[in-house]
């Protein structure tokens, strides 16, 4: 684990607010993160692999069915039964999140693991109550709703679609009460024990600020936890994942179901992090290396495997220009598709030569009339938001000037001019109390991935 791992905590935190990256892939608008990462590794030197301690035969023969899966559908966890349904509704979450056909052979991978993710959501929410922790219903519906909200759905859309995939209502509640019961369950019984020294937390201060000017980079992840026994099997499921994910797969939706990192609440999102948090040099390779859209991994660590995403980077406590605030007038002028293409061709140059005859944006909307062309202006909006092909180009231009023509006689053919540009201000970097929190939340995770291998060593789980 590294110090970066901090900000997935932190995020896990944030869960009502944020959750709503998981349920957008369900109202199928998540279709562009195809990414992964784990948790962080503090050593690029790993257990997994280790000298095996039970020493094992290398060679022997199996007694029984090798396959535990096609007989261990459902399971009971210290009296709370798992069925048959529970598992299927949590699969089609995830199934239709994966935006393409799984094989058979796939499915059954699938299911075996959203069981022991329904295991592990079970013990959590056990846990939590043998500590009097409820988390009431009215919470729970209230998160859910806003998530409807969040991806322009009534509830009865929402309920209607998760229906409509083979899933339920009930399922998505459920998850979303695990992630809230264990998260209040970790603040009180981890977190008040986590102490952070000041000289800790300046230290890292001073090696941030060292880098200024140096990439820092969004990162999304999903970490696998493995054991030397395990090793092998656990990198073979992380290697099917990127599989997945290479096919158009939704991360969001697998680091939801998968990762055994905090950060699966909020979709794998481990937020902006800067190399040095990272603590290891085989990560900070890796990571510093990799382009915007890149996925990356299975990469053995400390504990399990990684898999990264790099969804963007940008300079260390520097303005990102594609944070700048423009204002936009979109000049388009539309084509008569049945007019002949001699016609078309005329009005098109007709466009080109009047959009370049404009004077500042003063002129825009008298020129554009005269060319039946229509004026669209948007004071408020992100460099960032346009399109990749576009925001280098805008951000190229001089107040007044315009992009040139882009589109097709059959959509249509338009220009951005810019009439306005309001310049981000330079990063002040994270302040002392957000890089205490990073650090606490670091040690909170480590703890709780050891909570969480306690619970399970001493539950009784039956398997039908």
């Amino acid at each position: 684990m590294t110090a970066a791992f901090g900000r997935r905590r932190r995020a896990a935190r944030d869960f009502l607010s944020v959750n709503a990256t998981f349920v957008s892939k369900l109202a199928a608008a998540a279709a562009a993160i195809g990414l992964l990462a784990s948790a962080p590794g503090a050593s690029a030197q790993s257990a997994v692999g280790a000298q095996d301690p039970l020493n094992l035969p290398e060679q022997f023969n199996m007694l029984t069915n090798p396959d535990p899966n096609v007989r261990r559908a459902t399971a009971v966890v210290n009296g709370h039964v798992i069925t048959g349904t529970d598992l299927d509704h949590r699969v089609a979450l995830l199934v239709d999140a994966s935006q393409n056909e799984i094989s058979a052979e796939e499915m059954a991978r699938v299911r075996a693991q959203v069981l022991r993710n329904l295991i592990d959501e079970t013990l959590q929410i056990q846990a939590a109550e043998a500590e009097e922790i409820e988390i009431d219903r009215a919470e729970i519906n209230q998160t859910y709703n806003r998530l409807a909200a969040q991806n322009n759905r009534r509830v009865e859309e929402m309920d209607a679609y998760l229906l409509s995939i083979g899933s339920s209502p009930v399922s998505l509640k459920r998850q979303i009460e695990g992630e809230l019961a264990w998260q209040r369950l970790l603040r009180r019984k981890v977190a008040m024990f986590v102490n952070v020294s000041a000289e800790e937390v300046n230290e890292l201060m001073e090696r941030l600020n060292a880098s200024k000017g140096t990439d820092e980079y969004w990162v999304w992840e999903i970490f696998l936890s493995a054991t030397p026994q395990n090793a092998a099997a656990v990198e073979a499921n992380a290697q099917k994942i990127v599989e997945q994910l290479r096919q158009g797969g939704s991360f969001v939706a697998y680091a939801r179901q998968f990762s055994e990192a905090s950060t699966a609440a909020v979709g794998g999102d481990l937020g902006w992090i800067h190399l040095p948090q990272l603590k290891d040099p085989q990560l900070e390779t890796v990571v510093g290396q990799m382009q915007p859209g890149q996925l990356v991994g299975p990469i053995q660590i400390s504990g399990g495997y990684w898999i990264v995403f790099l969804r963007e980077k940008r300079q260390v406590l520097t303005a990102d220009p594609r944070d700048a605030m423009l204002s936009l007038k979109q000049i388009q002028v539309s084509f008569d598709p049945t007019a002949g293409d001699a016609a078309n061709e005329a009005k098109l140059q007709n466009f080109i030569s009047g959009v370049q005859s404009m004077r500042g944006c003063g002129s825009a909307d008298e020129v554009a009339a005269s060319l039946n062309a229509n004026v669209v202006t948007n004071d408020q909006i992100r460099a960032r938001a346009l399109p990749e092909q576009l925001q280098n180009i805008v951000l190229g231009l001089q107040i007044g000037e315009v992009t040139p023509p882009f589109g097709s006689v059959q959509e249509g053919v338009r220009v951005l001019m810019l009439c306005g540009r309001d310049d981000p201000q330079s990063e002040s970097g994270p302040n002392f109390d957000e890089l205490m929190a990073q650090i606490e939340d670091e040690r909170v995770n480590k703890a709780a991935q050891r909570y969480l291998r306690d619970l399970r060593n001493d539950a009784y789980i039956e398997y039908n």
